[in-house]
């Protein structure tokens, strides 16, 4: 509450004046007050007479409102008091005052006089007292007939709209017909007004648009079109021009009523009486459609610009989702379903689906280029997946088109296959063509006949394979199990043949081994161009000799170069264990790949220890420790023969009048039989200093360790001897047996002949294995001895000589080492041993199962042996009921009735 002291009282002062004056100044007031207009007359219409309350006392002092006294503290006003005015309209509250807070008079206490003056409610001055608005030369309205002003106003608006709809531009005032207009409305005839301008539009678009459009018999389809267009932009632009005149009824009158607006009886108009018309709305819309139908066919380029004005046309008129887009996805429908079942037919695949995928890219093009709804572009896609793909799935993936673009490694047909399956998520239906193709593929390079190039193929067949399910097939799910699934499936074929000596055995897994051993053996300079990792095109099948001759050419240059191949190997042995993985019984490639170590080991020819470390490493997480507990341990016998050597060594440094140099050089390698493989005892005679040497670390060996007996294989012996020629010395690396050959010739004369038959007795070998010596030393590219007559057999009649002129830019020579090379009857000998230990492994599992059932069924019986021999491969069904039999005809279990099976303890 704000002190009495700032704010004073409302009521205005009463100065004293002379009576004369007061009175002549009352009656002037009187008389102007006459004359004027209150603000309640403004609002009502009609003039009030005022009443003045003049003041009682002369001498009245100023006094705060609401009190009597002086000394009263001042009283807030009232909203309602503090904005009122004086008034003499009868219709004000009673003290002559009008009240704008309210919209209804408001009674007011009446004043009270203090101190002769007039006490009343304080106005918005509170020094000057309540306020008079007066208006002066108030006009008032005077009456008049709005009926005839109406149709004055209408018949000049009908002449106008005449005008307007002729095509005329003149001939009336826009600004005075608006004016008209708006007048009418005030008036409170806009209701009329707009049913008479919607009954002269309708008469002028149904007489002078409809019946021209329809009075054009036997028109085709796009020119009834374009007359429909036509006429569709002529009425919108008069309606411009009609809006523009009636501007002010359809943006008041019309926006608060139920009807439609002028911008919405444009289209309701037409679309109702010309679209609608039974012999245009038809040809408007096939018009069209028939504009892409001609497109599509090429019979004629698409006008783009009548197309893209009957688009707009239809969504002005609101028809395009009920009338345009059915039957231009009906016509696309029709056309697609004949077109595609002729090119199906006519074209090839790759054809095919290049001419499907341009047809819809551009169908979708034409959709974005010309705006069509989102429902049509999605619908119309629909519509051409369903024709392309889903009704053409047979023919899209069918064996024979599929093998066609595999054969040929047509990547890019077959990415644009698949993306044209996958639009309908049917890539995986490719699946059992592609399974089928891997399978054949796979099945002919196995059982080819050409057998030192298998792993070649099978290596570059997986690896396009590979990244044809990467890049063509996306890293399809469903296709890559079945590319798995193929693999596995024609890797682990058998058939009884020559091959495979007449075993079960798959003949991959023995090809794998011998694989890895030329890697190995020969290091990066083995490994075939067609699968280095530097090679960046895609891969096909090979067509290159056989790989021993790159592998025999490596060897001959490993020794004197030294080749950074750390990581070619490893990329390619990881690529094999891939290969690897899908054998089911490994025990072929098990016996294969021991008996190629062991030569590696013994020979000394492995291209990096690191890589064999590493080889033994990967067959040890793959296949667990009991796969290769037995290489392990043929690693530790060379090490442990190793460190037995150079005891010895150091031993017979020792002995009084050893001679460094004078004696032979003796390299023994001590392995454990168990570890070992097994090989045959070859009759060789021993030259006397070797026999001495090796009598010698006998003793020295049995004294150190009692009880061990050593079986001599001088067959996988090798040495280094020198020979003395016309050209010079020469280091020469050879077999034993080509080193008890090369030391009968010492004592003889260059022009000696030496006969066959006095070889094989003086050396003591087999006829076959001093047939294969003398062909290593006589036929082959490097000849230390001469063959007489000259020729690449061996015939028993043959004499030999030294070959005097033998040279060779190295001072060390490597010989061929044909021992190396696995006869038939070695390969034959390690299927039959596979094959064998297979039976014994059958067997054992079917005794342990029936001695802890002891009576079981023959189906359970043939389940849980394939499980318990699962880990070295599936076994046959076939294989398990012959070893059964063996075990009945054995008497370690018998056949009961119902096909059950017991143990006999």
């Amino acid at each position: 509450m704000q002190s009495p002291s700032r704010f004073p009282s409302a009521q205005p002062d009463i100065q004293s004046s002379p009576p004369t004056e007061r009175k002549r100044k009352r009656q002037a007031q009187e008389e102007a007050t006459n004359k004027q207009q209150t603000l309640q007359g403004l609002f009502s219409g009609q003039q009030e007479q005022s009443s003045v309350s003049s003041s009682k006392s002369p001498r009245s002092k100023r006094i705060r409102q609401g009190s009597a006294n002086p000394s009263t503290p001042p009283k807030k006003l009232a909203r309602t008091d503090m904005y009122s005015f004086t008034s003499r309209s009868q219709a004000t509250n009673g003290n002559g005052v009008v009240d704008l807070t309210n919209g209804s008079p408001i009674p007011s206490p009446q004043s009270r006089r203090v101190n002769g003056a007039m006490k009343g409610r304080g106005g918005l001055n509170p020094h000057t007292g309540a306020k008079k608005l007066v208006v002066k030369n108030l006009k008032q309205n005077t009456g008049w007939d709005s009926k005839a002003y109406l149709e004055k106003i209408w018949s000049q608006l009908d002449a106008a709209l005449a005008i307007i709809f002729t095509g005329g531009q003149g001939g009336f005032s826009k600004e005075d017909l608006y004016r008209g207009v708006e007048n009418v409305c005030r008036q409170g005839g806009a209701s009329t007004l707009f049913s008479r301008l919607e009954s002269r539009c309708r008469q002028h678009v149904e007489h002078d648009l409809r019946d021209s459009l329809v009075q054009k018999p036997g028109s085709d389809n796009i020119t009834v079109l374009e007359a429909v267009i036509a006429e569709w932009a002529r009425w919108k632009q008069e309606m411009v021009v009609i809006r523009a005149i009636f501007f002010f009824l359809d943006r008041s009158y019309l926006l608060s009523s139920s009807k439609p607006t002028l911008s919405d009886l444009t289209p309701q108009l037409f679309r109702d009486v010309v679209f609608s018309t039974e012999s245009l709305k038809p040809k408007t819309v096939d018009g069209a459609c028939d504009l892409v139908a001609r497109d599509r066919t090429q019979q004629q380029a698409l006008d783009k610009t009548l197309f893209r004005q009957a688009v707009d046309m239809f969504h002005e008129l609101q028809v395009y989702s009920a009338s345009f887009e059915p039957r231009f996805l009906g016509t696309t429908q029709n056309y697609v379903a004949e077109w595609s079942d002729n090119l199906i037919v006519e074209k090839s695949l790759p054809q095919y689906v290049a001419l499907a995928e341009a047809f819809m890219a551009s169908e979708m093009a034409r959709c974005d280029e010309f705006a069509l709804d989102a429902s049509t572009k999605r619908e119309l896609l629909a519509v051409l997946e369903e024709h392309f793909v889903v009704r053409k799935e047979t023919d899209l993936t069918e064996y024979e088109p599929l093998a066609s673009l595999l054969d040929r490694n047509a990547m890019a047909d077959l990415t644009a296959l698949y993306a044209l399956l996958n639009r309908r998520r049917l890539g995986d239906k490719l699946r059992p063509a592609f399974e089928k193709w891997v399978d054949e593929t796979g099945t002919s390079v196995v059982f080819s006949k050409n057998e030192d190039d298998m792993i070649v193929q099978l290596l570059s067949l997986k690896r396009r394979l590979d990244a044809t399910w990467k890049t063509a097939f996306q890293r399809d799910a469903a296709l890559g199990h079945g590319l798995r699934e193929s693999f596995e499936t024609f890797v682990n074929k058998t058939k009884k043949g020559e091959a495979t000596w007449g075993t079960d055995n798959t003949k991959v897994g023995e090809m794998i081994a011998k694989y890895v051993d030329q890697l190995l053996r020969g290091g990066a300079k083995a490994i075939p161009e067609v699968l280095t990792a530097r090679r960046a095109s895609s891969i096909t099948a090979p067509n290159q000799p056989a790989l021993e001759k790159a592998v025999d050419g490596a060897e001959e240059n490993n020794e004197d170069e030294e080749v950074d191949e750390d990581t070619e190997i490893n990329i390619q042995l990881d690529q094999v264990l891939d290969l690897f993985r899908f054998l089911q019984g490994k025990a072929v490639f098990e016996a294969f790949y021991k008996k190629d170590l062991a030569r590696r080991l013994l020979m000394a020819r492995s291209a990096s220890s690191d890589a064999e470390r590493s080889m033994l490493t990967r067959l040890k997480t793959e296949c667990g420790a009991g796969f290769t507990q037995n290489l392990e341990q043929m690693f530790k016998d060379v090490e442990l023969a190793r460190e037995e050597m150079q005891s010895y060594k150091s031993r017979l440094e020792e002995r009084v009048g050893y001679e460094k140099g004078k004696n032979v050089d003796l390299n023994v390698n001590i392995l454990s039989a168990a570890a070992w493989p097994t090989y045959p005892d070859i009759p060789v005679v021993i030259p006397s200093n070797v026999k001495k040497s090796i009598d010698d670390f006998e003793l020295h060996y049995k004294s150190k360790h009692t009880g061990r007996k050593l079986d001599w294989k001088h067959a996988l012996a090798h040495c280094q001897m020198r020979a003395k020629f016309d050209k010079g010395y020469k280091e020469l690396v050879v077999s034993s047996f080509q080193a008890v050959v090369l030391l009968l010739f010492n004592g003889v004369k260059p022009d000696e002949h030496l006969p066959y038959s006095h070889i094989q007795t003086e050396t003591g070998l087999p006829e076959q294995e001093v047939k294969r010596t003398l062909q290593s030393l006589a036929c082959a590219k490097l000849r230390p001895l001469t063959k007489h007559p000259k020729g690449k057999e061996i015939n028993d009649t043959d004499t030999f000589t030294v070959n005097t002129s033998f040279d060779h830019p190295k001072f060390r020579v490597k010989i061929n080492q044909v021992q190396l090379k696995e006869t038939k009857e070695e390969n034959k000998e390690t299927h039959i041993r596979v094959a064998e230990d297979r039976n014994f492994e059958c067997q054992a599992a079917i005794v342990r199962i029936l001695k802890s059932k002891k009576t079981i069924s023959h189906q359970q019986l043939v389940s849980e042996t394939i499980a318990a021999t699962m880990s070295r491969g599936v076994l046959a069904v076939a294989d398990i009921k012959k070893n059964i039999d063996r075990l009945i005809e054995k008497d370690y279990m018998e056949r009961e009735e119902g096909n059950m099976y017991s143990y006999i303890a």
